[in-house]
């Protein structure tokens, strides 16, 4: 039967089947690291909502501080400093964050995520943002790093509103690499932002998969060749 594996046909076929076992595995590695990667997030994420908040850390800590962590922020929202981040769907429908500057007693310009608003008109139109309340007050919210955009996305555009909490694009800097998404107490007008689900099952899924069809293509390879020498073997006979 291995007689076969010397024959040129069979040797290119070997190599394809190689080449497609090969495949599936870098695939299932993908997906394995993804689920991974998913998993540290979820673990950091559960650990963070269930812990109790505290207050706000000075500015060189708060730069290294767990995505999710929740803090006490105490001062005033700035009303004239805000933006609304567009395309950030929320059940289905599409919608705006409301991101405002708020002012700490201990002199740090935060951005804060106030919530969602629905999209009422096209996607292009700067929405009427429901006002802050400007007078001091002390809200809860969970950290997040600023995400990546470029300046030249705010091309289009009307003033005040972004395509993304980054950095790069947001019109007045805070002093800090992140910012709030604030849990409590809810804002008038907008929706408090539900915190994410992650869930690496189905990346995991995905991986054994990859898996399985790498060893229904070595079995289908092994019948092939079985079946192939099988029928050399009855010709040889007649």
């Amino acid at each position: 039967m291995f007689a076969l594996l010397r024959t040129r046909r069979w040797i290119s076929f070997s190599l394809l089947v190689i080449g497609v076992i090969v495949g599936f595995g870098l695939l299932s590695q993908w997906q394995w690291s993804r689920a991974e990667a998913k998993r540290i997030d979820r673990i950091a994420l559960e650990s963070a909502s269930f812990a109790s908040p505290t207050a706000l850390p000075e500015k060189r800590i708060l730069k290294d501080s767990q995505e999710w962590s929740r803090f006490n922020v105490t001062g005033r929202f700035v009303a004239t400093d805000q933006v609304v981040v567009r395309k950030r769907p929320l059940n289905g429908t599409n919608g705006f964050w409301v991101m405002t500057i708020f002012e700490t007693n201990t002199g740090i310009a935060l951005w804060v995520n106030r919530g969602w608003m629905p999209a009422r008109g096209i996607a292009t139109q700067m929405p009427a943002i429901p006002q802050p309340v400007t007078t001091p007050q002390t809200i809860t919210g969970a950290w997040r790093n600023f995400e990546a955009a470029s300046s030249a996305q705010l091309s289009g555009l009307p003033k005040g509103m972004v395509p993304a909490p980054a950095a790069e694009v947001l019109p007045i800097q805070g002093s800090v690499p992140g910012y709030l998404v604030i849990t409590n107490p809810a804002q008038s007008g907008l929706e408090l932002i539900p915190t994410p689900e992650i869930d690496e099952t189905q990346n995991v899924s995905y991986a054994v998969q990859w898996i399985l069809f790498a060893a229904v293509a070595i079995i289908g390879w092994f019948i092939f060749l079985r079946r192939e020498a099988s029928e050399d073997a009855r010709k040889t006979q007649v």
